[in-house]
């Protein structure tokens, strides 16, 4: 531990120099932004007010957090499907109010970890739920980005589909570049292959002429973004359809974010689970999802890509990170920023949601491999089939003419129940011997 102090350049309440602090700030904002600004591409809301709710949605953090965690929060990829099913029951003021329900169990959560404490979560949310469920969500995103990567007019109907082998190419290159990458470069590099991966797909783009920069060219420089709020620019839409499909994926996304104050404890080498405490980052977390909310902006989750960014820097400042937030939220303003990535060819998008949706669902798999979920075992089999062919299936259940659970929502909710009724269940240790593993190192 005391190596591990020596190594550090910046501690987390260290306020950097004015030229460090804006170099390492850049960083951060380069290596969340690829990620946070594809998903409201994806799900047809404005990638300004996206930056400007990740800005706000991490200071939000910082502060409830007490300035102990060094975390930065971008656009969620869990909540795309459900978005997108939100909008089409009632259009982006429908989505804002299951964005906001789900911000509301994030708190929910917060309060409970904190009086019973968190045992009960583990218990009704284990790997063997969760993981399957994970690969629900990755590969239920699969035909999106294969349509947008081969077609000129990926949201067409069926029937009307365009396919196109320029833009197929522009994909794939896009996903070339991706990987390569991820796979060989070094350092800072590493973590910004999204970044990368849209530069090189949106210049192939101009160089084949699918790219369009009347946009750009008429934007202004300070813009303000078109923002969604509630009795200001629209009147509310209260959908308890839309909570059914919102809620459960709220509830698998948090245990994401514990997995990540795990990481993120060994790489600062702080017990933040213990000190500010889980149900702190918890409820910064839902407090950022319910102002994004309020402003039209998508849920938020911390990034693994920043945690990596603290990893190589080893400079684990708040002040970087609240940097990176207001840099954020200063470019949600500028008019020719949000046209320019308005411009990106969907192709582009295609190629890089290819990646990044198997990415989801491999992650999920990889959880099951890391907490060494027995499929010898019948009901961890029973559990995960069923999970995963109810969500990649598209079952739904009619709870009446206008209230219906699908897709995804509805297999979190049997894989909890089965979890809940199957004999044989084991109690989950695997979180609590990390946490023992903190405490001993610090």
């Amino acid at each position: 531990m005391e190596q591990e102090k020596r190594e550090i350049v910046l501690d987390v309440e260290e306020v950097p120099k004015v030229s460090q602090w804006i170099t390492l700030s850049l960083q951060h904002l380069f290596a969340m932004f690829g990620a946070t600004v594809l998903v409201p591409f994806l799900v047809g809301l404005s990638p300004g007010v996206a930056l400007v709710s990740s800005g706000l949605g991490t200071l939000t953090y910082l502060l409830i957090t007490k300035g102990q965690i060094p975390a930065y929060l971008g656009s969620s990829f869990a909540f795309i499907a459900p978005i997108i099913a939100a909008k089409a029951l009632g259009g982006p003021e429908a989505a804002m109010f299951g964005c906001f329900l789900a911000g509301l169990v994030y708190g929910v959560v917060a309060l409970l970890i904190k009086k019973v404490g968190l045992r009960w979560l583990m218990n009704l949310l284990p790997p063997v739920v969760v993981g399957p469920v994970i690969i629900v969500i990755g590969l239920g995103l699969a035909g999106t980005a294969v349509n947008m990567a081969m077609y000129e007019n990926p949201g067409a109907p069926a029937d009307q589909l365009v396919y196109s082998s320029t833009h197929f190419m522009v994909a794939l290159i896009t996903l070339g570049v991706t990987i390569v990458c991820s796979i060989f470069m070094k350092g800072f590099m590493k973590l910004i292959p999204i970044l990368i991966g849209i530069m090189a797909g949106y210049c192939t783009g101009l160089a084949v002429g699918i790219v369009d920069l009347s946009g750009v060219k008429e934007a202004a420089w300070f813009q303000m973004p078109e923002f969604l709020i509630p009795y200001v620019t629209y009147e509310p839409i209260i959908s308890w359809e839309v909570g059914l499909v919102m809620v459960p994926v709220a509830i698998v996304t948090l245990a994401e974010h514990i997995g990540h104050q795990l990481v993120l404890s060994k790489v600062v080498g702080r017990n933040f689970i213990q000190k500010p405490g889980l149900h702190r980052s918890i409820l910064g977390d839902g407090a950022g999802i319910v102002i994004g909310s309020f402003i039209g902006g998508p849920p938020l989750t911390s990034y693994g890509e920043n945690i990596g960014v603290l990893a190589i820097t080893r400079a684990f400042s708040v002040y970087v990170i609240g940097g990176a937030a207001v840099t954020a939220i200063s470019f949600g303003f500028i008019g020719k920023i949000s046209a320019l990535i308005s411009s990106i060819p969907s192709a582009v998008m295609g190629g890089i949601s290819i990646l990044l949706f198997g990415i989801i669902a491999s992650s999920g798999l990889r959880m099951l491999i890391d907490n060494k979920v027995d499929f010898g075992k019948n009901r961890n089999l029973i559990i995960a089939s069923v999970i995963l062919v109810i969500g990649v299936g598209g079952a739904f259940v009619k709870l009446s003419e206008a209230v219906s659970l699908s897709g995804m929502a509805l297999a979190a909710i049997v894989g909890v129940i089965l979890n809940l009724v199957l004999p044989g269940k084991e109690v989950v240790k695997d979180l609590f011997e990390q946490e023992k593993e903190l405490n001993r190192s610090a």
